[in-house]
């Protein structure tokens, strides 16, 4: 999974396509990604004690990670994720465009 949670990315698909927010979740199994204001759903929930209202619930909804794309944070634009070995043997994530450290 490239994608990480905090990182700025910006929906390139959907019904939100445009939108840009902060990753708050990941799900690597499913491959999915939640973004804060991105995919908002509202579910109604029933009173659950006699005299008491029911709700309206909203909440962002996961999507699938090939739907948004990063924001690098030092030039500003959308890029792909490359990865780097340092010469400790880490592997670092790089931008595509202007080869900085993500």
């Amino acid at each position: 999974m490239q994608l990480k949670k905090n990182d700025t990315v910006k929906v390139i698909a959907g019904k939100d396509k445009g939108k840009q927010g902060k990753i708050t979740q990941v799900f690597p199994m499913e491959k999915k990604v939640v973004v804060e204001g991105v995919n908002v759903y509202k579910k109604h929930l029933r009173p659950r004690k006699q005299g008491e209202g029911g709700q309206v619930i909203e909440f962002f909804a996961p999507l699938n990670m090939n739907k948004v794309q990063l924001i690098c944070p030092k030039c500003g634009k959308l890029t792909r994720i490359g990865k780097q070995l340092t010469s400790d043997g880490k592997k670092i994530r790089i931008c595509k465009k202007c080869k900085a450290t993500i």
